[in-house]
């Protein structure tokens, strides 16, 4: 379940948990005690040498969201490595803009249901 994560990871993912960013308290608010359409997600999960900002271990998804950072190329081209890495872990990725999810969160959650009910 967490892809030989460090102790290291696991430290990262904890300090991440304690400083989430505005929009993904937005979502974990959607996603937590599995009152998404009953599925199970973590938030800021350890898996290898990534920490995942959501993860539902059943349906083997994780969800991303990307601020601006997120839009220079080299932000992009790790992006790109880390998620060909994750779906070679079997790890199906999806990734959301701050915008969407601030303004429009339920095509969010739609998405995520989608892919998580393809899985």
């Amino acid at each position: 379940m967490f892809g030989n994560a460090s102790k290291l990871i696991f430290e990262n993912a904890k300090e991440l948990r304690s400083n989430m960013t505005e929009t993904e308290i937005m979502l974990w608010e959607k996603l937590r005690n599995n009152q998404f359409h009953g599925y199970k997600f973590r938030r800021q999960h350890p898996f290898d040498s990534y920490v995942l900002d959501f993860y539902c271990h059943e349906a083997r998804v994780a969800i991303e969201i990307d601020g601006s950072i997120h839009d220079e190329n080299e932000q992009k081209e790790y992006d790109n490595q880390r998620s060909n890495a994750l779906e070679l872990a079997g790890i199906h990725v999806i990734r959301f803009k701050n915008k969407l999810v601030k303004e429009n969160i339920d095509e969010v959650l739609k998405q995520i249901y989608t892919v998580l009910t393809q899985n």
